[in-house]
């Protein structure tokens, strides 16, 4: 069923299986899709008269559904990019928050403008890349991030945010902390070089370009080898159902990590700081078994133990049953909990 009001188009009873990359089967009971400003506003205000549970959809590459959204989902389609300033040594672009992230990268990397190349392929929407800081192979987003705009869910005034005010850590920022539920973000500026700055810092980058028989690689280079990487090791959503990574890796303190070591010589390790280390949860979890096992149609990609797949039917419970299974694996074995990266609704 569809109802209009004041030309907003609302679905009833809106299937979300097309708007999870797990391709999970789940309803929620009403559903927007947000093409403006305007269309952000009225929904909130229809919202406001209507309270009820929220729930903000970009492209659904980080999400869980174990059940219906017994409320409304705003699907999150603000496009267009366009070049705010330009200097002889940087560009300052914006993107609309429902802009496809890889398709942001590859119009950067086209354009000659350096920085995004290592977050090739990272699936998901632009308006949804700050809310938890994305990274990959050496580069974080806050490294290329100069504000945002985001939209007051209570007073529908539109807010400006700069790279302090996110606050952003290891998969954080403040939009997950003080101001979760707070704000929607609109639209997304960057700030990129227009000189090369080649990261090929993760080993598996140098190693790809050296077969690529590349020595000195462009900023395009690298983002055909994250690619090749990429779809290398982690299955096609389209394929086979999955979110990418399905936990966090985790920051333990440098003594226990030390302690870690003593029993398990061979675990890696990444510094973030003099008193903190980075365990990849991925060696954690193929290290209790669980890589490429598989319980039903749910399972553990037989590549890359960091992501749990659905080969078909399972539902988003099964999903979350193998994640705690594994999470109370490794606190066992470890004495270390490993936290879901994905959202689970």
């Amino acid at each position: 069923m569809c109802r209009k009001f004041t030309g907003m188009r609302i679905e009833e009873n809106y299937s979300l299986r097309s708007l999870n990359t797990f391709g999970i089967e789940a309803n929620c009971r009403y559903f927007i899709e947000i093409n403006s400003l305007e269309d952000l506003k009225q929904a909130l205000t229809w919202h406001a008269e209507h309270p009820q549970a929220l729930l903000i959809v970009g492209g659904g590459s980080n999400l869980l559904f174990t059940k219906n959204h017994e409320g409304l989902c705003l699907k999150m389609n603000i496009q267009g990019i366009e070049q705010i300033e330009e200097t002889e040594e940087y560009v300052h672009i914006r993107a609309g928050a429902g802009v496809i992230w890889h398709e942001l990268v590859q119009y950067c990397v086209q354009k000659g403008y350096h920085g995004m190349e290592n977050l090739s392929l990272i699936p998901g929407t632009v308006g949804a890349a700050p809310m938890q800081n994305i990274g990959a192979y050496g580069v974080e987003l806050k490294e290329v991030f100069h504000s945002l705009k985001a939209i007051n869910r209570q007073s529908l005034e539109l807010h400006d945010f700069s790279k302090e005010d996110c606050d952003f850590g290891y998969r954080h920022s403040i939009f997950k902390t003080t101001h979760k539920d707070q704000y929607i973000i609109y639209s997304v500026d960057f700030l990129l070089s227009k000189k090369a700055r080649i990261n090929t810092s993760y080993g598996a980058i140098q190693d790809t370009l050296k077969a690529m028989g590349i020595t000195e690689p462009s900023s395009a280079d690298v983002s055909r080898a994250v690619i090749q990487i990429r779809q290398s090791k982690l299955p096609d959503p389209k394929i086979t159902g999955n979110a990418g990574s399905f936990f966090k890796n985790p920051t333990i303190k440098l003594s226990e990590f030390e302690r870690l070591q003593k029993q398990f010589p061979t675990v890696p390790s990444y510094p973030v700081s003099a008193e903190e280390i980075k365990v990849p949860a991925g060696w954690l979890i193929e290290q209790c078994g669980w890589k490429g096992k598989r319980i039903g149609d749910a399972g553990v990609h037989p590549l890359q133990a960091l992501v749990l797949v659905n080969y078909g039917k399972a539902s988003g419970q099964d999903i979350w049953n193998l994640a705690m299974s594994i999470q109370k694996s490794v606190q066992e074995k470890f004495g270390i909990r490993i936290q879901p990266e994905v959202n689970i609704v």
